[in-house]
């Protein structure tokens, strides 16, 4: 199993307490998104869920402990086997379900998702070690590119976007359904985790959430890696303000302005609504200012 510790619903907390949360009160809740595909909701990241008559495709599992309830969800939907299951990326909150569900179908995702679970690491600075998974928990099915799984009547492709939220992050297209599911590249909390540990960057981030919201159409459903279902307006005010917080902090630094400067002179003013618990405005300012600046203290893996 993949240690990492736990708290907030949206992502990855650092407090002991978090370790030993309980997860006997959290309720899977169901939601129809659009066409065969479902939104599973408890806590971490948001699933995704293709169902049919071939069987269902599973995008994230959330925590370990929450698989047999999420097992649970899945069968009131359908009684059909789960034939596949798609990691976005390696964080435990989206892959900790891995081993309890490959018992049932392969799980797939890209190749540097393999290599960070296989390895473990260090995440929030070097704040957070995380060890490595179980071999039963990793991925046996990986891709450099992209991978369709076809099911359902639907192709699902998993498209990978090198270096946004982590360096191993897909989307997932469920190109019938018109559903997205962005991984944790978009999320509604407020500023976003960018993992610069794991290979992530402001820049990859922008250009997934750009490429994706030129590519689908309007009326698309958007998954978020984590929140309501959003759409592609939705993602729109998200996209300016890490476009607009990145060039802030990028023109301070050309000025030669230290981090501590950078947090004085609140250089993201005007951006308040999305300072979080998680990751409030001077905990972002510094991921920005670590991102353009290389001062990045984990090992990245690159992508070939």
């Amino acid at each position: 199993m993949l240690r990492v510790l736990i708290g907030l619903p949206l992502a990855l907390c650092l407090s002991v307490a978090a370790q030993q949360r309980d997860f006997s009160k959290v309720e899977i809740k169901v939601q129809k998104v659009a066409g065969s595909v479902y939104m599973l909701t408890g806590a971490g990241g948001n699933i995704g869920v293709s169902v049919g008559d071939d069987g269902i495709v599973v995008v994230d599992d959330q925590y370990a402990p929450l698989a047999p309830k999420i097992e649970a969800a899945l069968k009131g939907i359908t009684d059909k086997p789960v034939r596949f299951v798609i990691n976005t990326h390696w964080h435990s909150d989206h892959v900790g379900g891995n081993a309890y569900f490959q018992k049932q179908g392969p799980v797939i995702a890209h190749e540097n998702v393999r290599k960070r679970m296989e390895s473990g690491g260090v995440l929030m600075g070097g704040q957070m070690k995380v060890e490595p998974a179980a071999k039963d928990a990793l991925p046996i099915i990986t891709f450099n590119d992209r991978a369709t799984v076809f099911l359902n009547g639907e192709e699902i492709r998993a498209i990978y976007f090198p270096n946004g939220h982590t360096d191993g992050d897909c989307v997932i297209f469920f190109t019938k359904s018109n559903v997205v599911h962005m991984g944790d590249d978009f999320v509604t909390y407020g500023f976003p985790f960018i993992d610069l540990d794991s290979g992530g960057s402001s820049k990859g981030m922008i250009a997934a959430v750009e490429k994706v919201s030129a590519t689908v159409s309007p009326d698309t459903r958007i998954i978020p890696g984590h929140g309501p279902v959003s759409t592609v307006a939705d993602m729109k005010p998200y996209l300016e303000m890490l476009k607009d917080t990145r060039a802030r902090v990028e023109k301070g630094i050309q000025q030669g302005k230290t981090l501590d400067q950078l947090k004085q002179e609140k250089v993201l003013a005007g951006y308040e609504k999305y300072s979080g618990d998680f990751v409030n405005t001077d905990k972002f300012i510094e991921t920005l200012y670590n991102d353009l600046t290389g001062k990045k203290p984990g090992e990245i893996i690159k992508h070939n």
